[in-house]
């Protein structure tokens, strides 16, 4: 469902300010492959999914979503089909609208735009079903402003949102990790739940390593631009916190973790 081969990125090339964010990185995810990429600062996840998504060009290699090659193609067009929900709960969703409303325009994302009536009463039903299961009692709230919302609940319904239309691939941009520990907790729950029940190809991007190892089928680390460790299947499920650091310490060379690694 997503094949990145070869690809590389530097940024500001040719400045003392030169930046080899991704050094031939080669990744392949099979249909319904959840896999968690984590690593420290600067080792190149956030721009892996910035490429994927189309924020950047690369400067050179190839990514292909459900065996079309997008390599060249803009964001707008990669847009119909990804799913993405960024780090910052005010991103996903529309604050001035009602929860009804962003949740309309998720559904109904990609059709022609006409001057038809507004929200059926089936609509309705259906969101309300879809809220409940979040377990957060915005069902009984679609008629609120998204802007009344805390950060956890906003994020919780740009989850909804992204996955309403079973994108091929759905990417997570540390989407939890502008909220509290237990806010944090439910929606990565909610999470595992939408990706399971609708079997969607998932690229999580985390610095939490017990998040990492408790979430998904593979696990990925990468260290100054590339790959480094890409486990999956037992051992992946048979992982500690130790055993990934130590692994880590093999596959980079080096013994030294980023902090913000280390503490979360």
């Amino acid at each position: 469902m997503l094949e990145v081969k070869a690809v590389c990125k530097t940024f500001n090339p040719g400045t003392v300010n030169e930046k080899r964010a991704l050094n031939g990185v080669n990744l392949s995810l099979s249909d319904g492959d959840f896999a968690t990429v984590i690593g420290g600062n600067g080792a190149g996840k956030s721009t892996l999914l910035n490429l994927v998504a189309g924020v950047y060009a690369a400067d050179s290699g190839t990514i292909s979503i459900g065996g079309q090659d997008v390599t060249r193609l803009p964001e707008h067009r990669r847009a119909a089909f990804i799913g993405r929900v960024f780090q910052d709960p005010m991103m996903g969703t529309a604050a001035t609208m009602q929860i009804e409303e962003n949740l309309a325009l998720a559904a109904r994302r990609g059709q022609k735009r006409t001057l038809r009536r507004g929200i059926s009463k089936q609509e309705r039903e259906e969101y309300r079903e879809l809220l409940k299961l979040l377990d957060l009692g915005l069902e009984d709230r679609l008629t609120s402003k998204v802007g009344l919302l805390s950060g956890g609940q906003r994020q919780a319904l740009t989850l909804l949102m992204a996955t309403l239309k079973k994108p091929k691939l759905l990417l997570l941009d540390e989407h939890t990790a502008a909220l509290d520990p237990r806010t944090a907790a439910k929606v990565l729950d909610t999470t595992e739940r939408i990706v399971q029940r609708d079997k969607l190809t998932t690229l999580m991007i985390t610095h939490n390593m017990r998040d990492a190892i408790a979430h998904g089928n593979r696990l990925i680390m990468m260290y100054d631009g590339r790959i480094v460790i890409d486990i999956s299947g037992e051992e992946k499920k048979k992982l500690t916190v130790e055993q990934l650091l130590a692994k880590f310490g093999q596959a980079s060379g080096s013994d030294e973790a980023d902090d913000k690694l280390l503490l979360s």
